[in-house]
């Protein structure tokens, strides 16, 4: 069969959740399709790492892992299956359309497509850039903005916010931290007792927060570098700092499907949140794309946005786009499971945090507490992980 006979499976968004969907592809799909996994960074973002890397110098050019090992080629025989490094301009019902040519064109057609471009998160906890230099750089110069400040502003409680103030406070106890949150408790997606417990580490740490309050961020942001400025919250209260980083939410990336029209009046998007609404079978809930599928952050599965869920999802996808190249009906559906997280709180101290199962009739959460955190976050088994083996310390910079 000549290669451009092969039926294409296309994954659009290579971060944790796209490149877990596109390997368990990868394994069911017969020899008649290939997995085409399409994604503009040129190397994989391990973006669990950057709220420490962009504190902690000496490993950032880790946490960027090249993609080569997503899918093991056999001796002898390369992998049909392919990343493609492009950023997909929009989906249309037959094909992708690419800001760089493919194989001679920057239209790629399409049996099946799963939208999995995730949300976009303010730097340091996403890079802008798409190359490996210029991210570890931009993580370089951000570990210096940090050594010189002597009080440093971090507005918002979320997970990123909370690991950058613990690990800065530990890493630099000197320094004046000081946590904005705009709700009225730390980590609100969770329940009350993660709140309870990121406080008591921050008043043993000596951190500062102030919760139910806005900072108004300037139209040109924040100075980067210079003297002590202030900055202004909703509650009209003015904090004095040197330095202050964004961890604000994430904003949904769904410009990829603005050119599909909606067969009904319900729009593709859930314009409450931006997700793409699907159904439990992760297919688009509108019935005209039925081989069209959103995983992980972007689709609107009223679960928590995280790596874990997005993982089991990604089993579904795989499951359900195999019963359909099969002739079979897709009935795999996503698993609900309560909100649950793994985070550092300090370079070794860290918990697992899990919501009770109100399903199984439990009231209290899991709170797991440990002490065996490492500084580089074991990123180097991550490297592993994606099937790339180091022999040298000098491929990391790769």
């Amino acid at each position: 069969m000549m290669a451009n006979a092969l039926r294409n499976i296309i994954v659009v968004g290579g971060s944790y959740v796209g490149k877990t969907t596109a390997q368990e592809l990868a394994q069911v799909v017969p020899s008649t399709h290939r997995v085409l996994l399409v994604e503009p960074h040129s190397h994989f973002h391990h973006l669990f790492t950057f709220p420490r890397f962009a504190i902690v110098p000496g490993q950032e050019h880790k946490a960027f892992i090249p993609y080569t090992g997503i899918f093991p080629s056999l001796p002898d025989t390369p992998s049909r299956h392919s990343v493609i490094q492009a950023r997909a301009l929009s989906v249309q019902p037959q094909h992708v359309r690419l800001d760089r040519e493919w194989q001679g064109s920057n239209h790629v057609p399409f049996d099946y497509l799963v939208v999995a471009t995730g949300t976009r998160l303010a730097q340091p906890a996403g890079m802008k850039h798409d190359d490996k230099l210029s991210s570890v750089t931009y993580l370089q110069n951000h570990q210096n903005d940090v050594k010189r400040a002597k009080s440093i502003l971090i507005v918002g409680g979320g997970a990123v916010g909370v690991q950058m103030a613990t690990d800065m406070k530990e890493y630099y106890p000197d320094k004046e931290i000081t946590v904005v949150q705009s709700r009225p408790q730390l980590m609100p997606g969770f329940h009350g007792e993660l709140h309870n417990v990121v406080k008591q580490r921050f008043d043993e740490l000596g951190i500062k927060f102030v919760t139910g309050s806005r900072v108004k961020v300037p139209a040109e942001g924040f100075p980067a570098q210079g003297g002590p400025f202030n900055v202004e919250l909703t509650n009209g209260t003015q904090l004095s700092t040197e330095f202050v980083i964004l961890a604000t939410g994430q904003t949904p990336n769904n410009g990829l499907i603005n050119d599909l029209s909606p067969s009904t009046s319900e729009s593709l998007i859930n314009p409450d949140n931006g997700f793409i609404r699907i159904r439990p079978t992760m297919q688009f809930l509108d019935p005209q794309y039925n081989n069209l599928f959103a995983v992980g952050d972007i689709a609107d599965t009223g679960l928590r946005k995280a790596a874990r869920p997005g993982s089991a999802q990604a089993a579904v996808v795989a499951k359900n786009i195999q019963a359909m190249i099969e002739g079979r009906k897709p009935e795999d559906v996503f698993p609900r499971m309560p909100a649950a997280i793994h985070i550092t709180l300090g370079m070794k101290y860290n918990i697992v945090f899990r919501n009770p199962n109100e399903a199984e009739g439990q009231t209290e959460p899991t709170v797991i507490k440990r002490d065996d955190g490492r500084e580089d976050m074991n990123v180097e088994g991550f490297w592993q992980r994606l099937g790339v083996s180091i022999n040298s310390a000098n491929q990391y910079h790769l």
